[in-house]
């Protein structure tokens, strides 16, 4: 999946001379986290978070000439430079650069043009997608050899009886590297038939647990 794909292109942006006050009443109109900083060409120079502002406000204690502070430029306290991502890269991508450099959001720019924005709930958003969790069905976790040419073979049960198939997620199976984990979901609310034709191939079925039933 490509970053076109999910990003929002109705991005809210600010210039770095606008006022940390006009940040802190955009942030509470439209109930946003973050809002990129743009020069006059739309490329991005800063962006600011609610926290930046928030730390940056007065507190309801401090004396009455503190709300000044409010009026300084909003270069002041915006976090620069900015890491961006492309259009065409991959979600995939994304959600690594989301985890490494620890951080919320991340502007989506072409030939340094702000065209929109990812959130953590975009990714989240997605990440239910690419899980299938978003529709009615059933997971199947199948242990097998970590081996070229396993996934269709083991594809090839569900298709004999003749379940869809919402998604499929592979991971590592921890204790012995020789395995992996195969993640199935199923558009079907009874998976018992499909987990008895994986046993009688000789797949190991990890999950479900079913009453009665070894794995």
């Amino acid at each position: 999946m490509l970053v076109e794909e999910i990003m929002n292109k109705d991005v809210i942006t600010l210039s770095p001379n606008d006022g940390i006050e006009s940040a802190l009443k955009l942030l509470n109109e439209y109930h946003i986290r973050h809002i990129p900083i743009v020069d006059q060409q739309n490329c991005v120079v800063g962006i600011v978070s609610d926290r930046d502002v928030r730390d940056a406000s007065p507190s309801i204690f401090d004396a009455p000439e503190q709300s000044a502070q409010l009026k300084n430029p909003i270069e002041s306290i915006m976090t620069t430079p900015v890491t961006t991502v492309h259009p065409l890269d991959f979600v995939e991508e994304v959600a690594g650069i989301f985890y490494e450099q620890e951080i919320a959001c991340v502007p989506v720019t072409r030939n340094d043009e702000l065209i929109g924005i990812i959130t953590e709930k975009d990714m989240l958003d997605t990440l239910i997608q690419l899980t299938g969790t978003n529709v009615q069905s059933s997971q199947i976790e199948v242990k097998v050899i970590n081996k070229p040419g396993i996934l269709p073979q083991v594809t090839q049960v569900f298709g004999k009886r003749k379940v869809n198939i919402s998604s499929v997620l592979i991971y590592p199976y921890k204790p012995d590297s020789n395995y992996k984990i195969i993640v199935i979901r199923i558009q079907t609310m009874n998976p018992l038939p499909t987990i008895e034709d994986l046993k009688a191939e000789g797949y190991e079925v990890l999950w479900p647990h079913l009453p009665g039933m070894s794995s």
